[in-house]
């Protein structure tokens, strides 16, 4: 899962406990189904997804994933599991439930995150049984439990494979988000779960436990596979190794909320921090990967906000997102636009750049700004609703600030900025009129080094108030834009010049 249910507004996401599910069925006849009415970033109808457990087979992305109606009063209480399967990372195949939640007296009455693997003959769920009403009862709140299936639709619970945190060792409420995997080196299956040690300061207790199996039925529990004393937990855990490295992904809520990793060349470690040791913002959370075999995917979601404002607090769930990860030459790695989505977006739009604030000099699918000491930026008329916005950037040294602008007033009064910051090396995401004395929109940054005269690739997705930009492919932001439903898009210079070229937008 994403952290126990009790825990939701502490992590930064506000999830009521009483959001529930009606119990369905799983039918086998998948439906060829986008989710909700317009959106291109799926969401399920009347719902919302969180929590992507990935799994690849037979040349589909089988996309797990937990479903909140957050409608207690007409679903009733719990989360179960729903699937859908895509090829493409473009059009879905929506299949039902596939893990209904258990009754309020039972271990799984929240069906939370864990993991899909392949073995003994079988197709195996191993997940985290939730339920907050035990806590009263003197109870574990959480335990793995395990599902078994011949064709990934069809799943029968094993209940008598539960199991808990030993006692002693970790605390019993944080036992959860199973990962399995095959250890060839060791001849065992082990899993990695999110747990929390009994000593320590309370914020630095989080670990990654460790189990093994030889036949994935009986568990054994090892010492912690990772334990840097650093999170409160370090929740849906995630390991692969691509090259000669290998990576142990985890997010985290309690220094930010973010999706982190680790590398090492072994599975015994020692598992280094990169400088840059996450993906996206706190807007891109409980992210895990998937392989087809050349590239490798990460999927996680776009949070909402309550009320649909701009200065609301981040929902837990919303829409998926999936970047494509890239490796670099250090081992290092980054994200970039999955190459299908980017080919989903086809249909020119006709920009017609004028000058708004200040002087530009308008060309040829380019624009010129120079404007040392002031603002100044010139606007491509209205904005689409769904469309991919590209534009490479190149600026003069000392230059303050850069970038898109989207859903402009027509006086420039208002709007969104999607800001790059060369002198602080940083792409940032802003809005005016701003919620609060801040200098962007609070969590909405990512570190981004940024040399003059070089060029800077922007990528920018806005599908209704879904926002998923991309800089230099190697950076990637997720946002919300409620506030301003509609404006122009165009193009700005804060103090500096820089040279807008191949500025285009393409439709769905």
């Amino acid at each position: 899962m994403s952290e126990s249910a009790t825990s939701f507004t502490r992590r930064g996401f506000t999830r009521s406990i009483a959001g529930g599910f009606a119990t369905a069925a799983a039918s086998p006849a998948a439906t060829p189904n986008p989710g909700e009415d317009g959106d291109f970033f799926y969401r399920p109808r009347g719902a919302w997804a969180a929590d992507f457990i990935p799994f690849y087979s037979d040349g589909r992305f089988h996309l797990f994933y937990l479903l909140d109606w957050r409608d207690r009063a007409g679903h009733g209480e719990g989360t179960p599991w729903f699937q859908i399967s895509t090829a493409d990372l473009v059009t879905f195949t929506e299949h039902g439930e596939m893990l209904a939640r258990g009754s309020a007296d039972e271990q799984d009455l929240y069906v939370f995150t864990g993991s899909v693997i392949e073995g003994e003959g079988q197709r195996h769920i191993f997940y985290t049984g939730h339920n907050p009403h035990l806590r009263k009862a003197g109870k574990p709140e959480q335990a793995v439990m395990h599902a078994v299936s011949s064709d990934l639709l069809h799943w029968k619970k094993i209940s008598e494979d539960t199991f808990f945190a030993p006692a002693g060792e970790y605390e019993p409420h944080d036992w959860r988000d199973p990962f399995v995997f095959w250890n060839g080196e060791a001849k065992e299956y082990w899993m990695l779960l999110a747990a929390r040690r009994k000593t320590g300061p309370s914020r630095r207790r989080g670990c990654t436990a460790l189990c093994a199996s030889t036949d994935l039925r009986k568990w054994r529990v090892r010492e912690p596979f990772y334990a840097p004393d650093l999170y409160f937990t370090h929740e849906c855990p995630d390991l692969f190794r691509m090259g000669d490295w290998w990576y142990l992904l985890f997010s985290e809520f309690s220094d930010h909320h973010l999706t982190r990793y680790r590398m090492s060349r072994t599975l015994a470690g020692p598992w280094i921090a990169p400088a840059v040791d996450s993906f996206d913002c706190r807007t891109f959370y409980a992210a895990k990967t998937a392989s087809d075999g050349s590239r490798r995917y990460l999927f996680g979601w776009n949070p909402t906000r309550t009320n649909q404002k701009d200065d609301g607090a981040w929902n837990w769930g919303g829409n998926l997102v999936a970047h494509e990860l890239i490796q670099n030459a250090d081992g290092t790695l980054s994200v970039t636009t999955p190459a299908a989505v980017r080919k989903a977006f086809q249909q020119p739009v006709k920009a017609v750049f004028r000058p708004l604030v200040g002087e530009a000099k308008v060309g040829s699918g380019s624009v010129s700004i120079e404007a040392p000491g002031r603002f100044a930026c010139a606007t491509a008329g209205p904005m689409p609703d769904r469309a991919m916005f590209e534009a490479e950037i190149r600026f003069r040294r000392g230059s303050r600030a850069l970038g898109l602008m989207a859903r402009t007033s027509a006086d420039g009064e208002s709007g969104y900025y999607i800001r790059l910051e060369p002198g602080r090396g940083r792409l940032v995401f802003d809005s005016w009129p701003r919620p609060g004395d801040v200098p962007f929109m609070p969590g909405l940054e990512r570190p981004l080094d940024l040399a003059p005269d070089s060029p800077v690739r922007l990528r920018v997705f806005v599908d209704g108030s879904v926002c998923v930009i991309y800089a230099c492919d190697r950076a990637a932001m997720n946002t919300r834009l409620y506030n301003m439903p509609a404006g122009e898009w165009g193009v700005f210079v804060e103090d500096g010049a820089a040279v807008f070229s191949r500025v285009e937008a393409f439709l769905r």
